[in-house]
């Protein structure tokens, strides 16, 4: 098996001429920042979400199977290099975005922080290693997608997180926004990747309230602690003066409770235990 590269989260290994090995470390970055410390079990959560979306969701997609309790084998295809955002609540970098004129929304739109939208929003980005939001306009102008596959993609998206909202709903919980990939297998459109809580925000509904930084059951918690101890202003003040952020030391109390709830949430959602 051919070692082919290390992503922000998995390693990627190449099986045969038709298909991958995807390794999910125990790896976390945040804000585009890479930390040295793992979070346990965290590999471990992601390979089985991974393996439990590609089964639940009515959608084709490129998952073979589960190899190991770290390792997925997914088939060889071209991957779009867009990647599909859709936001169902007022939250995240979508508040700041909206201030600043960056982004349009319904006129009813409610502006308090966590509030849910009208519709869920399709607000895709780049697939950089800063990802840029665009809209249709750009997608097209920079060659990322065709017109076709932009709206097969937005609605596909849209729905996929439709689906994926009515699962958590019944576990107790909200997904607040998705993040998804797609590419080109067979001449077909399929989703790929994987989809897990590195890959959305997900809330409990018994503690859920506007206007409040929520309480949270995915990577936002190492968010959270960043910008609430001025790390993020730094990472942002770091790229302005052409420096490379350096990460900080992630406390064993936010690394713990990472660990916690993302096993709480696979075992809620699924109904499986890890």
């Amino acid at each position: 098996m051919k070692f082919l590269t290390s992503g922000k989260v998995k390693d990627l290994y190449e099986k045969d001429e038709y298909s991958l090995l995807f390794k999910f470390s125990d790896r976390v970055s945040a804000y585009d920042v890479k930390f040295s410390q793992d979070i346990p079990k965290k590999g471990q959560v992601l390979c089985h979400f991974a393996e439990f979306w590609f089964d639940k969701l009515d959608v084709p997609n490129h998952f073979i199977k589960r190899e190991s309790e770290t390792e997925i084998s997914v088939k060889k295809m071209k991957m779009i290099p867009m990647e599909c955002v859709v936001r169902g609540y007022f939250y995240g970098s979508l508040i700041g975005r909206w201030k600043n004129g960056d982004v349009e929304l319904p006129e009813d739109t409610d502006t308090q922080m966590a509030a849910k939208l009208t519709e869920p929003f399709f607000d895709p980005t780049t697939k950089s290693e800063h990802d840029i939001p665009v809209d249709k306009t750009k997608a097209l102008e920079m060659n990322l997608v065709s017109e076709e596959q932009y709206s097969w993609l937005e609605q596909t998206s849209v729905d996929i997180y439709a689906q994926m909202a009515t699962i958590a709903d019944n576990a107790g919980f909200i997904l607040a926004d998705l993040k998804l990939e797609f590419g080109i297998l067979d001449g077909k459109i399929v989703l790929g990747d994987s989809i897990g809580p590195d890959e959305y925000r997900l809330w409990p509904k018994e503690s859920y309230a506007i206007g409040k930084i929520q309480e949270s059951y995915d990577k936002q918690i190492l968010r959270d602690w960043l910008t609430a101890n001025g790390y993020q202003k730094q990472f942002e003040d770091n790229r302005k003066n052409g420096k490379e952020p350096v990460a900080p030391e992630i406390p064993s109390e936010i690394i713990q409770t990472i660990t916690e709830r993302y096993v709480i949430a696979y075992e809620k959602l699924t109904g499986l235990s890890l």
